[in-house]
């Protein structure tokens, strides 16, 4: 019983690679993103593989890799798009080509690419509130607060007089 949607007979074995080696490689790209990106399921016979596919050779190791990757929801989506934008080089014969298409259909046949865009805009959204916050916290006093600091309190606001708040010129002082 296979393990996931990819069968052997799928695949064009290799001079390296078997067909049952192609197949096993497709299910355990889809079940390590079903996984949640589990780094537990980021093995180095995986990783060997999947730095050659999709044109992801430019990292040095399996560490590298995973963290330019997999660690946040933007970056989730910054692979899945790179994944489906790869136009998929060679011969079959020659390169896991065939898996790459054959996971491009199930990507996008899973809706994996608008699953990331809503959590990657989610996690934005939070992280921008959060800074918000911290920012509304430091910068913006309570409104009762700004009330009293505008009014003084040894003479009392009238009708007729305004409240000025004096702001003090920087001073510079000479540099030399």
């Amino acid at each position: 019983m296979p393990k996931g949607p990819f069968l052997p007979s799928e695949f064009v074995p290799t001079k390296f690679s078997t067909a049952a080696d192609k197949a096993d490689f497709g299910n355990a790209f889809l079940y390590f993103i079903e996984s949640e990106w589990k780094e537990t399921l980021f093995t180095k016979t995986f990783y060997n593989q999947l730095s050659n596919t999709f044109g992801h050779i430019a990292h040095y190791n399996r560490p590298t890799f995973y963290s330019t990757w997999f660690t946040c929801d933007a970056d989730r989506l910054r692979f899945l798009e790179q994944a489906l934008e790869w136009p998929c080089w060679g011969d079959a014969e020659f390169t896991f080509c065939d898996v790459e298409r054959a996971l491009q259909r199930e990507i996008r046949k899973r809706n994996y690419l608008a699953r990331y865009e809503l959590k990657a805009a989610e996690s934005l959204r939070a992280a921008e509130m959060a800074i918000l916050e911290r920012l509304e916290a430091k910068y913006r006093p309570a409104p009762t607060q700004r009330a009293e600091e505008l009014v003084d309190p040894v003479t009392p606001a009238t009708s007729s007089s305004a409240t000025v708040l004096e702001v003090a010129a920087p001073v510079q002082g000479s540099l030399f």
